[in-house]
């Protein structure tokens, strides 16, 4: 903490007398990434008055695509806890989406600007392809203003069209447990368009027993121009795959042999299968020549297969349609800048949803129960920037009205059919002031709503209605944010050692009421409204590049969440099989599944050997501090240390670019818990995280 802050004074006053010193070339100012994503309009980073950053795909360019969290590093705030090691991650943002014991919650995903998230918040990123995205864009925090169901930020990753010349790629990945990735890319450049294809085929058998999964992807982008000021895209992907699922442990278990499975999930083959697709057109360009008048229209169309096999089957069937809008005018007011925005989001999913009983891992014959289920979304937001000061101080105020409807009807009893609407209205302001051009200091203040997810809203037995279909008394999570930080970028050639810094300090604060938990009933999972929640948190990241090839990356969260007030009821079965009721008062307790302290450093050396051979190399070390497992904090998952090291060679041969990498994940072998399932009453907290394991990849790149 304290050094991060000298850091930042450092810089500080390094900047200051350099921008009065009278020879200026000893400091100067990197231009800011372009993104989108923050604000839904185009704006530098350093403008941006929330904790945002921008990966592009040279971050990760050697390292493995088998998992979100291996793309995705060194970023203070955001926390994974993988499961089995592949794709199938916990995403959780100052906590938000940490409640996920499936999927994402919390944190809206996109796929280039297309909501990967459904209508109701869940998510699941089967269809991104690492080997195909250009570009991340994170925006940490409170983004409910202009985003649906994101209290905890938004994620973007964003397929790479932005290139300049054809070429043609083949890359193969492999590793330990039997993982393999192999496919394509194709880039093709015509005087009028851009296309981007890409085929990934995924092979993991897994490090704990029945937690194999493989998966086909195919991803592509067409781009064109139909005049100056017009830009056209047509996208599209479509995910076939299958995931099997080990199950969660006791810590006896977990003890004994952490790569085992739970005797259920063998004995019913758990697993999940999904095929989904998409479609959309997006057509954005400007109204006015003077480009003071920007817009944005883009329409998809979604069909996915979903099967779930646990104690039951349960198989969806849906297609959706769905619509983002949005209009910007720039000018100028009383002499200021003036940014104006609005849009919308519309979604619309329906399909049926059928349950089955499970036979050994066999889908028996006769339907349990039939369900015809939609679930909406309609949102809009409007959004203001004005300049308070010199260009320097800029004031951004936005709001957004979001309606949230499940509706589903019972195709064997009507009387069943429900249907249940959440609506809120979300305003948010910031302030941005640049002490220079690339330091800058920010805060804000806002509300944020997350509505429950479809799964979520499951009734159970001891609800106030418990022969309905929907959760009567689930209600919407709400949340009051605010956070201050300062962010930099600077270039410093004269200055000892380092010549570039880029550093972001964020302290926030969020007071959750009616949050939503999960929670067991004779061994299914319900959610309910238990707590009010205090979260107070900071976040602190820097990447300094020194003038001897190396560079250096500092990342640190600090996370105190505790429950302020929460009273619950515990349903407890005993010998005899009567059914009880319990009053616990988790006051002042701990919010599970969160690391106190989270800590990272990774150092990278470039290697320039000859004009045509560079070589890589990058050591990581992270620290992830105890995590209680439930909300009683009857139990700790332990802390841990990790260290991760990536080798890589780039070799050019006129037009073939051959890129050769290797790496050990968890080079000390250290056993540790991956993921944790919250408040299990059969103490089932526990799944591995990866072991010692290597990788290496072949990637042959031909630009025509």
């Amino acid at each position: 903490m304290k050094n991060v802050f000298l850091i930042f004074l450092l810089y500080s006053s390094l900047a200051f007398a350099q921008a009065n010193d009278p020879m200026p070339d000893t400091l100067y100012y990197q231009t800011d990434d372009i993104i989108v994503t923050g604000t839904r309009v185009a704006k530098k980073i350093i403008d941006i008055p929330y904790p945002v950053a921008r990966i592009d795909k040279a971050t990760y360019k050697y390292l493995p695509k088998s998992a979100v969290n291996n793309v995705i590093q060194d970023v203070p705030g955001i926390f994974f806890q993988s499961r089995y090691g592949n794709h199938d991650a916990r995403i959780s943002i100052r906590g938000f989406g940490s409640r996920s014991n499936t999927g994402i919650r919390g944190v809206r995903i996109l796929l280039d600007g297309i909501p990967e998230s459904e209508p109701d918040g869940q998510t699941r990123i089967e269809a991104i392809d690492f080997n195909s995205v250009g570009s991340i864009e994170i925006v940490k925090g409170n983004s409910s203003s202009l985003y649906t169901n994101a209290p905890g930020g938004v994620i973007n990753f964003i397929n790479e069209i932005d290139f300049r010349s054809p070429s043609f790629q083949v890359f193969n990945e492999f590793g330990s447990f039997g993982y393999r990735r192999n496919g394509f890319k194709s880039l093709s450049l015509g005087e009028n368009f851009k296309l981007m294809t890409t085929y990934t085929y995924h092979n993991y058998k897994g490090f704990r027993q029945h937690s194999e999964d493989y998966w086909h992807i195919f991803n592509t982008v067409f781009e064109t121009k139909p005049s100056e000021n017009l830009n056209l895209q047509l996208l599209g992907y479509f995910a076939d795959g299958l995931i099997r699922l080990p199950g969660s442990l006791k810590a006896a278990e977990f003890a004994a042999d952490p790569n085992q499975a739970a005797k259920n999930e063998t004995d019913y083959d758990y697993r999940r299968v999904s095929k989904k697709g998409r479609i959309g057109i997006r057509f954005e360009g400007f109204l006015d020549e003077a480009k003071q008048n920007e817009f944005e229209v883009t329409t998809y169309g979604t069909i996915k297969y979903f099967e779930r096999a646990q104690k039951t089957f349960r198989i969806m069937n849906r297609y959706g349609l769905g619509a983002t809008a949005r209009y910007i005018n720039k000018t100028t007011f009383a002499g200021r800048d003036n940014e104006f925005s609005l849009g919308g989001d519309v979604f619309y999913q329906a399909g049926p949803v059928e349950e089955y009983g499970n036979i050994a891992g066999q889908k028996a014959d006769g339907v349990l129960f039939l369900v015809d289920e939609v679930i909406s979304n309609a949102g809009y937001y409007i959004q203001n920037s004005l300049e308070l000061y010199d260009k320097k101080m800029y004031l951004l105020v936005s709001g957004r009205y979001d309606n949230v409807i499940f509706d589903q009807k019972d195709q064997d009893l009507a009387i069943r059919s429900m249907r249940r609407d959440f609506r809120a209205f979300t305003p948010k302001a910031a302030l941005n002031y640049k002490i220079l051009p690339s330091l800058a200091v920010y805060g804000s203040a806002g509300y944020s709503f997350d509505s429950p997810a479809g799964n979520e809203m499951d009734n159970f037995p001891t609800s106030s209605t418990p022969g309905v279909l929907l959760n009567p008394d689930l209600k919407p999570q709400k949340s009051l944010n605010y956070e201050l930080g300062v962010k930099g970028n600077i270039l410093s050639p004269g200055f000892p050692v380092i010549k570039n810094s880029m550093f972001e300090v964020t302290f926030f604060q969020s007071t959750i009421t009616d949050e939503i938990v999960p929670f067991e009933v004779f061994g299914s999972v319900y959610y309910r409204n238990a707590a009010k929640t205090v979260r107070n948190g900071l976040e602190a990241g820097g990447n300094f590049l020194t003038e001897y090839g190396f560079s250096f990356v500092l990342n640190y969260t600090y996370s105190d969440f505790t429950y302020d007030s929460y009273n619950s009821l515990a349903i407890v079965l005993d010998g005899s099989g009567n059914v009880s009721e319990t009053k616990k008062d988790f006051s002042g307790n701990t919010a599970p599944s969160i690391p106190k302290h989270n800590f990272s450093f990774a150092l990278n050396y470039d290697l320039a050997i000859t004009r045509d051979l560079a070589a890589y190399s990058k050591l990581r070390y992270s620290y992830v501090d105890a995590m209680y497992t439930d909300d009683g904090n009857t139990e700790k998952a332990a802390s841990y240390n990790m260290l991760n090291l990536t080798l890589g060679l780039n070799y050019d041969i006129g037009p073939l670019n051959i890129v050769f990498s290797g790496g050990v994940q968890n080079l000390t072998d250290v056993k540790h818990v991956g993921f944790i399932n919250i408040n299990s009453t059969s103490k089932r907290f526990y799944e591995a995280g990866t072991p010692r394991s290597y990788s290496a990849s072949l990637g042959l790149n031909y630009r025509m």
